[in-house]
Order: structure tokens, then C-alpha cells, then sequence
């Protein structure tokens, strides 16, 4: 199986769309099964997500023949040949589509609530299904987006029989489709889990990506400096427009916020949509004396003052927060993540020591996930006797053959996909159950 569910397909999806990153795009996916994958093209394209509302106009007497389709905004769409082919009427032809707009602008109002559709004019419309089967669907869709102003609209569905995509390119500028199969029977094969998707899903999706009242509407990233506890520190914040959450990076021993290891980790977040705080938990002059490297109780009240700042600000309103840390800044982490009022949403540990907060470990409540290199066996040793300790979710990762510094070839990528992974499930999960 190609795909484990319509999320991971959106997110290889997204893979193939990142020239597009930059562009006056707008994602649109085609209700139902086609939103959940646009909605993690939207975030890595840093794109606004909506829905297209299709409905075909189907010929009196044989509905299942398209004459037409229609979309918002008043759009509609007619095939000439099927009208004088069935010689079909002025009058017949309206009766259908009335009937036809108000189930659209039934189901428009059920997805959006109060919000109003994102206008594609001059813009590029990425429009997203999880699959096409014939193509009707997705060339009714690049006909009314195109109708509705796009400058350029760009097709995206991960799995299509080859023979269906010929068509569609006489309506579509651009095709981006990741499995072509010779032998095609349904979009479902191609994925593991292939689960109906309720109209409640594509709401709440819907409403994620418009973000709650308050955050920022475009991006954010730059220098800052804000008091934490008992200094001012200094960091640099990258907030994508409608992050889906914010990870705060704790740095270890001997570190700093420019660690090419944890910046390199900070990107692969933002690429997906979430925001990062890197920053020095300590000054300048603090951080020569190792007897401040090692004091967990500072740092951890040095993050515990950065969450409070960063909280207080407009474009985290709203958004959740979690903890990345590595080394001694892991167990500064989850010394800070026990404390009940800092409510964080997630933490990873890369190559951490979190036998250094042992003794708050039972009042973490978030999900941890610790990393370690397989051949760090002391650290390795460590964690496993940490989770033991730990009282709610938890999961040992470990990297075949990488070292504490994760210098091996491929093994930092997998602690970015392992944490990138592990944020986006539970940081979107927190925000749901809220």
C-alpha cells in the first residue's frame, strides 16, 4: 500500500507542490476524502485551505450524464456536445440547476459556518482530492475554479489511473499525481486506511486552518528578546501564518540556539506548518560556568518564563505548545512540562538526559517521546529506566547505529521526522479535544 491514510498522502503530496511554496495559492479540496489531504498540503504550502463546491448537472432522463456542473459564486459550466446531443432545454436545464445550487449552498454552509469562501481570482488553485477514479469530478473542479478567476490552476491527487489524467489536463495547467497504476479498480487499494470522512472531520479541518481569533494571518520569523524568570534572553521565532502549533527548543550542555542539529530539526517543523522558539537559557556570561549548564531547576524556569512570553503573545493565541530538548536541555523539558499551569501539549527528548528531572517525570501528563542513537548505550540506558517513571503516553525511539551527536549519515533526518511526526498528531489532537 502506497499510502497509510489520507494525511501521510497529503504530506508526500506536498513533497512534489513545494515550488509552488511562495506563490498566491489557495488549496482546495474537493469534499470529502480530498480535504484531509488538502489540509497538509495548505500547511506545508503555508497556504489558506478551503473547500470547492461541485455539483454536476446531470441530463434529465439519465442524471449520470453530465451536461454541466456549477460552483459558487453563480458559476456554472455547460457541455454543448451532451446539450445538443440530448436536446435538452433553457427550461430544463435551470430546473436542474436549482435544484442543484441549493444542495450546494446547503453543504457550503454546513463546511464553513459564517466564514466566506476564499476568492481564487488571480490566484493559483491548487485543487486536492484523494484519489480520481473517472476525472469527472476533478475536471468539474478545475472548470469552476477557473470560471471563478484562477490564474492558474494546478490538479493534485495522489493515486489515478493514467488513462483518466489525459482528459483532465485539457482543464487543468498543471498535474502533480504520485502513483499512476496500470491495473486500477478504486482509489480505496491504494490505502491502508481508507475510512469515510464525516462531515464534522472536514469542518473541524476547516476551521484549523482558518485559526483561532487573534493569531497572525501571515508569517512571522526574527530575532527576539523577552525576560524569562530572572534575565532577558535572546532567541529566534518562525511562526508559519496558522501554525498548528509552536515547539520551544531547550538546547543542552555546551550549546546554544544556533546548533546547526537543532535548527536543522526547527525546519523540518516549520515545513510542516509548525512554529519554533530556539533561544539561549542563559546568557552569555551564565553559560561559562558549568555549574549553570547543569542546574535543571534554572532551566527549567527559564523555559517555563519563555512558554508564559510566548503565550502572551497575539500569533500564539489559541495555539498549542510543546517542548523539544536535547541532552540536558531534555530534562529542563520535562521539569518544566510537569508543571500543570505551563500546559504542554508535547515534548521530545533528542539524546536526552531526563534521569536529571527523575523526580518529576510521574507528573509529566504530556506525550513524550524520547529519541536516543542506539550505540549512545548510557543515555540509552538512562531513558529506558526515565520511562519507566513516566505515568502518561510514552515512547522510545531508538536510531540503529547513531552515536549522542546523531552524526551518522540519515540519522538526524530520522529524529526530524520522528519529532516532526510526533508533533503533528499530538499537538492536533490537544487542539481537537479542546
Amino acid at each position: 500500500m502506497p499510502f497509510r491514510d489520507r494525511r501521510e498522502a497529503g504530506r508526500r503530496l506536498a513533497e512534489r507542490l513545494g515550488h509552488l511554496r511562495g506563490a498566491q495559492v489557495v488549496v482546495l479540496g474537493l469534499p470529502r476524502g480530498g480535504v484531509p489531504v488538502a489540509a497538509e498540503v495548505a500547511v506545508a504550502l503555508r497556504a489558506p485551505l478551503d473547500v470547492i463546491m461541485v455539483r454536476k448537472l446531470g441530463v434529465p432522463v439519465q442524471p449520470e450524464l453530465a451536461m454541466g456542473a456549477i460552483g459558487e459564486g453563480g458559476v456554472r459550466v455547460l457541455n454543448t456536445d451532451v446539450l445538443t446531443a440530448a436536446r435538452i432545454t433553457d427550461a430544463e436545464i435551470a430546473g436542474v440547476e436549482a435544484r442543484e445550487r441549493a444542495e450546494l449552498q446547503r453543504r457550503a454552509r454546513r463546511f464553513r459556518g459564517a466564514r466566506e469562501r476564499t476568492t481564487v481570482r488571480g490566484r493559483t488553485a491548487v485543487i486536492v482530492d484523494d484519489g480520481i477514479a473517472t476525472g469527472s469530478t476533478a475536471r468539474a473542479a478545475c472548470q469552476v475554479a477557473r470560471a471563478q478567476g484562477a490564474a492558474k490552476v494546478v490538479l493534485a491527487v495522489p493515486v489515478a489511473p493514467a488513462q483518466a489524467l489525459g482528459p483532465v489536463g485539457e482543464d487543468a495547467d498543471e498535474i502533480i499525481c504520485l502513483e499512476t497504476p496500470e491495473h486500477f479498480l478504486a482509489i480505496g487499494e491504494w490505502y491502508e486506511d481508507f475510512g469515510q470522512t464525516s462531515d464534522e472531520e472536514v469542518v473541524e479541518l476547516l476551521a484549523q486552518a482558518a485559526g483561532p481569533s487573534g493569531t497572525v494571518t501571515e508569517d512571522f520569523d526574527g530575532e527576539v528578546r523577552f525576560p524569562a524568570a530572572d534575565a532577558e534572553l535572546a532567541g529566534h521565532l518562525s511562526v508559519p501564518a496558522a501554525a498548528r502549533g509552536i515547539v520551544l527548543f531547550a538546547h543542552g550542555s555546551g550549546s546554544s540556539r544556533h546548533s546547526p542539529r537543532n535548527q536543522y530539526v526547527a525546519r523540518s517543523l516549520n515545513d510542516a506548518g509548525i512554529g519554533t522558539l530556539l533561544f539561549d537559557l542563559l546568557t552569555v556570561g551564565e553559560a561559562g560556568d558549568r555549574a549553570h549548564v547543569f542546574d535543571i531547576g534554572l532551566l527549567a524556569g527559564r523555559l517555563a518564563g519563555a512558554t508564559d512570553w510566548l503565550r502572551a503573545l497575539p500569533l500564539a493565541a489559541g495555539v498549542n505548545l510543546g517542548y523539544f530538548g536535547a541532552s540536558t536541555g531534555a530534562a529542563a523539558a520535562l521539569w518544566a512540562a510537569a508543571e500543570p499551569q505551563r500546559d504542554v501539549s508535547a515534548v521530545v527528548s533528542r539524546g536526552g538526559r531526563p534521569d536529571l528531572a527523575m523526580s518529576r517525570l510521574a507528573e509529566v501528563r504530556a506525550p513524550v517521546l524520547l529519541i536516543v542513537g542506539g550505540d549512545d548505550r548510557f543515555v540509552l540506558e538512562l531513558n529506558r529506566e526515565a520511562q519507566r517513571h513516566l505515568r502518561g503516553e510514552s515512547e522510545l525511539a531508538v536510531i540503529p547505529g547513531a552515536t549522542h551527536l546523531f552524526e551518522e549519515p540519515g540519522a538526524l533526518e530520522r529524529v526530524s521526522v520522528l519529532a516532526r511526526d510526533w508533533f503533528i498528531h499530538r499537538l492536533a489532537r490537544t487542539h481537537a479535544q479542546a
